[in-house]
């Protein structure tokens, strides 16, 4: 049932805009989605299920988006996917700090035990990454698109290095934002720097 799960989820994500998690009423998700409430828990269990599936969602979008951007412009837009994702969507923005407010869902990350017979809900609670392994993740990613051959330890080492260090400056600029050149020139120039 995966038009009506996209379906449930997206109304599950506007009414955390709206409200505060706690106050989200799966009744009203469901009556948004236009489900049954009935559908919405033999998606998802439960409201922590719901929640769980909502964090994946939204964790596997930025995941998806940092590919693209690391295709399109390496690190500097990785960095501004980095930043603008977290700066628009507050589940991406607590997934990458940590910050879970009291309006957030907050789920465990460790796995809970699933009984789902729907495999992405079983997915769903399966552990939730923490902010380290999100960047670990990233890191890993960057330093994979950025490919090639290197010569030797040292220069795998350095790409490491940098890929982690560019997303780190662009952590930093979702809680204080970059001055002038904003976050890519901001990248671009502490790489620079960082080569010499």
């Amino acid at each position: 049932m995966p038009a009506a799960r996209d379906s449930l989820l997206d109304a599950a994500y506007t009414a955390l805009q709206r409200r505060p998690w706690p106050t989200v009423r799966m009744v009203d998700v469901a009556a948004v989605a236009g489900v049954s409430r009935q559908t919405l828990y033999n998606e998802f269990g439960s409201k922590d299920g719901l929640a769980r599936a909502l964090v994946r969602r939204e964790t596997d979008a930025y995941l998806a988006g940092a590919d693209r951007a690391l295709a399109e412009g390496g690190l500097p837009s990785l960095a501004e996917w980095t930043v603008s994702s977290a700066r628009t969507n507050v589940l991406v923005r607590a997934v990458l700090t940590g910050c879970w407010n009291p309006r957030l869902p907050a789920p465990p990350l460790p796995a809970v035990p699933s009984t789902s017979a729907v495999p992405a809900q079983r997915r769903a609670d399966g552990p939730l990454p923490s902010p380290a392994e999100v960047v670990a993740l990233v890191r890993e990613r960057a330093v994979a698109a950025r490919g090639g051959p290197r010569a030797s330890k040292e220069e795998a080492l350095r790409e490491r290095q940098e890929c982690e260090l560019a997303l780190r400056l662009a952590l930093s600029c979702v809680i204080a934002p970059a001055g002038e050149g904003g976050v890519v020139g901001l990248v671009r120039e502490t790489l620079q720097g960082a080569r010499r």
